[in-house]
């Protein structure tokens, strides 16, 4: 089988980039397997696998380099392809229009991999007739926007399949009318850091991600403000950058927790620092998934999270694994943590679970499961070469178009009268 991934950028650091790298390292196993990068902005992908998958670009945006196309006239008009209201549309241009539609008419692959909202677009509107096409959703339905969503109701009734990490993004997936579309949950990856596992010993509470205001690391800051308050003896390391450090930096002294809470800064790799912990803490408002719940997990440690919606309650089993505790609740996360801090058999015994039932994230188990998903898949879609379900798709696709234009209508962007019938008229650009 040959087996094509659609990323943004395969050449930074992130969830989405790590998890296709895995997934796709995984199906080399057995397949042929590309990336296709739509951009490039350094020399070579810092998550590269280990040679076995192929990395290849489309637009080259290293200012640097004599193939450098950031000034191309085309790159200077707006995409029709990209779904508009997905948020890395300002990137997307005609250029990569065209460099995305050449790649798609041209390309041998059995099954086509989309990997976020506006390149599960261009699948449906450039793919030629014949892969498989499948959508994946590495964020979640219910945080996309209105119009966003009201986009991919149009467009996503013409993929072959659409997988979500969590089973509630599932769940709200299904409730729409996507007939002839599989829609399937399957969890991210995360390999074994194949380190020794955490000994629980050191003093650590350890949380790492992007310093945003999702992650609400303030939340968390002031929950440690309680433990301090009873055991000074532990402190906190957050790893990471982002806008919201100097903020954090300015609350870290307002609470006189200098000596004990520390924002490390961008570490790669992580996986030995989660091994100093003794335990992991997530405090996100929203967690799509929670790649560093796992992580943290796979080092052997027990985390305390956040029941925020989607992942962490997907992946923690309250008093086995790990705590959740109500979202937004500082004094929920605090008496937590000094629960498990208090009680070192207990902290132990929890790492031992979080470390053995990771492994249902391991890259071997979820590759299986893609692997079973589109051997039947490209099955399904031998037998129909008629197009039927692309064609119904279209129809589907067709109606909530014309749905979102008479939602858009009586919102006020006006009806004419022709023939007799209303009809409405959208004052504003065709994607």
């Amino acid at each position: 089988m040959r087996i094509s991934f659609l990323i943004n950028s395969a050449y930074g650091i992130g969830g989405t980039i790590r998890t296709t790298f895995n997934l796709a390292e995984q199906l080399a196993e057995q397949h042929e397997v590309e990336v296709v990068s739509v951009f490039r902005n350094r020399a070579s992908p810092l998550l590269a696998p280990d040679g076995k998958v192929p990395v290849r670009y489309l637009v080259d945006l290293r200012r640097q380099e004599a193939t450098y196309e950031g000034d191309d006239p085309e790159h200077k008009l707006p995409s029709r392809c990209f779904a508009r209201h997905d948020g890395a549309y300002e990137r997307y241009s005609r250029l990569t229009d065209r460099r995305i539609g050449d790649h798609l008419a041209r390309t041998d692959a059995d099954v086509v991999i989309g990997t976020r909202p506006g390149l599960n677009t261009h699948l449906v509107r450039q793919t030629r007739r014949g892969p498989v096409l499948l959508g994946q959703e590495h964020l979640t339905y219910s945080t996309h926007s209105p119009r966003l969503r009201r986009e991919l109701r149009a467009l996503y009734p013409r993929l072959d399949a659409l997988i979500t990490v969590t089973e509630k993004d599932a769940r709200d997936y299904r409730k729409l009318w996507l007939p002839g579309v599989r829609v399937e949950s399957v969890p991210n990856s995360v390999p074994d850091p194949g380190l020794e596992p955490a000994d629980g010993r050191g003093k650590w509470v350890v949380a790492a991600g992007r310093l945003t205001r999702m992650k609400r690391y303030d939340l968390l800051i002031r929950a440690f403000a309680h433990v301090v308050a009873e055991r000074p003896d532990w402190k906190l390391r957050i790893y990471g950058g982002g806008v919201e450090r100097a903020g954090l930096r300015e609350l870290i002294g307002q609470l006189g927790l200098y000596n004990h809470v520390f924002l490390m800064g961008p570490v790669s790799p992580l996986e030995p620092e989660w091994t100093k912990g003794a335990m992991a803490a997530v405090s996100s408002s929203f967690e799509p998934f929670g790649m560093t719940i796992v992580e943290a997990m796979r080092a052997g440690l027990p985390v305390v999270a956040t029941d925020c919606p989607h992942g962490p309650g997907e992946i923690i089993t309250p008093g086995v694994d790990g705590q959740l505790v109500p979202n937004g609740d500082a004094e929920a996360m605090g008496a937590a943590l000094l629960g498990l801090i208090n009680d070192d058999e207990k902290r132990a015994a929890m790492g031992r679970a979080a470390r053995e039932r990771a492994h249902r994230y391991d890259p071997a188990t979820i590759g299986e499961r893609y692997d079973r998903l589109l051997t039947e898949l490209v099955a399904r879609r031998s037998r129909f070469r008629s197009g039927a379900h692309r064609a119904r798709g279209s129809l589907v696709g067709g109606a909530y178009a014309v749905r979102n234009v008479a939602g858009a209508a009586r919102q006020g962007l006006g009806y004419v009268q022709k023939n007799g019938m209303r009809a409405a008229v959208v004052k504003a650009r065709t994607v």
